[in-house]
């Protein structure tokens, strides 16, 4: 019987949480529905028990919960202009998904849930670094929609005593993340037109600035929130990211020796929804679960563009 389960196993952060729980020699159960997830990123996951299905349907959490520990909750629609373009149907694969499985794991008699927030609760304050107590001011339907779910996991906490840690993720990328769909994170569609040769487009100035997060820094905060004593973090909310932010134009230099590519970038107007800069302080997860990054940016970006040279750049 699977002692975790991984919601969008099939996607860039499930698979890699997956991996990492298979890595050590535990029991692992995923389920995704492949809106988004890929079946190529199940390749080396064949010790888990996958569970193909959607969870806007409450039969599916029920099949799923049964059993099982511990919960990482990655399934959602990841994108803020998907959010734009199709809000209701981000708020049924976020907000009606989420609350279907909280309570199919309050009445499976599940430990915890560790969910995958996002820094765009933040929304577009000026503020720098973001932390986690300052006023939420989402701005897209994908940010309205993961801050909703972070309230519904500290109800869940508070009312019904599960366990439940909520992670704002700050703009994650690394392997297996899918550089081919138009809602692509930045970093892989960059990775993947430079290597090819093709021309980057960046919408702004390129003076935008994130928080880039590799994936095994994201992936070790999962695994310390999984652990950690419930009476220091159940219900809360953090940051984990790395502390660093990095310019869009900067990620686009620290490319080109990385791909080969010389040729110039094209700009476009920014995209609605998207916010100017963001950049965490992380020192309530270094405080609550221990949390360091363990790889910082250059060498992220190493490993990332290795990857999609000879793994990850097929359409």
């Amino acid at each position: 019987m699977a002692k975790y389960l991984v919601t969008g196993a099939a996607g860039f952060i499930g698979r890699s949480i997956a991996a990492a729980l298979l890595g050590r020699g535990d029991s692992v159960r995923g389920v995704d529905n492949f809106a988004t997830g890929k079946r190529e990123n199940l390749f080396g996951l064949e010790a888990m028990e996958f569970v193909e299905g959607d969870l806007a349907d409450p039969a599916v959490c029920a099949a799923a919960c049964a059993g099982v520990e511990v919960i990482f909750h990655e399934a959602a629609l990841p994108s803020v202009p998907r959010s734009v373009t199709d809000p209701v149907g981000t708020n049924v694969a976020c907000v009606d998904a989420t609350l279907n499985l909280l309570v199919a794991a309050k009445e499976a008699g599940v430990r915890r849930v560790v969910y995958a927030a996002s820094s765009s609760a933040y929304g577009d304050t000026p503020t720098l670094p973001k932390h986690e107590e300052m006023l939420p001011n989402p701005i897209s339907p994908y940010a309205v929609a993961k801050l909703a779910c972070e309230y519904y996991m500290k109800s869940f906490s508070r009312v019904y005593g599960l366990e439940t840690v909520s992670l704002r993720y700050f703009n994650v990328f690394g392997p297996h993340q899918d550089p081919t769909s138009a809602y692509s994170g930045v970093m892989a569609v960059f990775c993947r037109k430079m290597l090819a040769g093709e021309q980057p487009t960046i919408y702004g100035d390129g003076e935008t600035s994130r928080d880039f997060t590799f994936i095994e820094n994201t992936v070790l905060g999962n695994l310390l929130a999984a652990e950690a004593p419930a009476e220091r973090v159940s219900g809360q909310v953090m940051n984990v990211a790395t502390g660093v932010r990095v310019t869009l134009n900067q990620v686009v230099e620290e490319l080109r020796p990385l791909t080969g590519y010389t040729g110039p970038v094209a700009y476009a107007p920014e995209r609605a929804g998207d916010i100017k800069h963001s950049l965490a302080d992380i020192s309530l997860a270094t405080e609550l679960l221990g949390y360091k990054p363990t790889v910082d940016f250059r060498e992220g970006l190493r490993r990332t563009v290795e990857w999609y040279r000879t793994t990850g750049t097929r359409d």
